[in-house]
């Protein structure tokens, strides 16, 4: 559920969630670190290149993952507490996601 502080909202996830968020982004940690060695050992710029692709596709699918739980949760909590103004936040938020 979320709560204010310090003028943030925070969100308190459930183990289950937390676990799948953190282990998506260690996959993506190792990705990024095996960039970094291709370039160390000068490799072929397409084989960089396809591997960063890889990147950003895993990085839109935790984007697409945790915007999911977002509108199952906040979003839907928020709406039944009559906090219309969740939808201007979610519209704002996307526009800066999808750039």
């Amino acid at each position: 559920m979320a709560e204010q502080n310090c003028c943030k909202r925070k969100k308190k996830r459930s183990e289950e969630e937390y676990k799948a968020l953190m282990n998506r982004l260690k996959r993506i940690e190792g990705q990024v670190r095996g960039v970094e060695k291709m370039l160390e050992q000068d490799a072929y710029c397409p084989d960089i290149l396809v591997q960063v692709a890889a990147i950003n596709s895993a990085l839109n699918s935790f984007n697409k993952v945790l915007l999911a739980e977002h509108l199952r949760s906040c979003v839907v909590q928020d709406i039944r507490a009559g906090k219309d103004e969740t939808i201007e936040e979610l519209a704002a938020t996307l526009q800066k996601v999808m750039k």
